[in-house]
């Protein structure tokens, strides 16, 4: 009992509670706010999720979800009031690695969108389940130019 009552074990019992709740609060405080891409095939044909890619027109244009709306990043938060008509459906937004998807998705929840997801692993992971993507050669051939 002596052991918890000196000041150097109670400052180091202290620390150990103190750094592990500090590891354990992401999980613990984590939403659920990512989909892979099985997941956003359901949501996509069961509940006609909007899928949004918020890639450079470029990257839109040589492959992206079949109809998916392209929203550059850096124009979502001024367009994030017209992603989808209808507030309450699933928006899925996607990047190509699912890295920069953090900000949009704060975006499109500040605009009044009940359900916004990141696709896990952006378009790359997409591609690597074997999913389809669509190519844009005609856009891609007008943004190159």
């Amino acid at each position: 009992m002596s052991f918890f009552l000196e000041p150097t074990n109670l400052i180091l019992i202290a620390l150990a509670v103190v750094s592990g709740a500090l590891l354990a609060w992401p999980s613990l405080n984590k939403t659920k706010s990512g989909v892979n891409a099985t997941a956003a095939t359901q949501m996509i044909n069961r509940r006609h999720a909007v899928v949004i890619d918020i890639r450079a027109a470029e990257d839109f244009a040589a492959g992206h979800l079949p109809n998916a709306s392209h929203v550059p990043a850096d124009d979502l938060e001024q367009q994030a009031g017209s992603v989808a008509k209808d507030k309450a459906a699933p928006v899925i937004v996607v990047c190509q690695t699912g890295t920069r998807s953090g900000g949009a998705l704060r975006s499109l929840k500040k605009a009044g969108y009940a359900e916004v997801y990141a696709l896990d692993g952006g378009l790359s992971a997409w591609q690597q389940a074997g999913m389809p993507v669509v190519k844009d050669a005609a856009n891609l051939k007008a943004v190159r130019s």
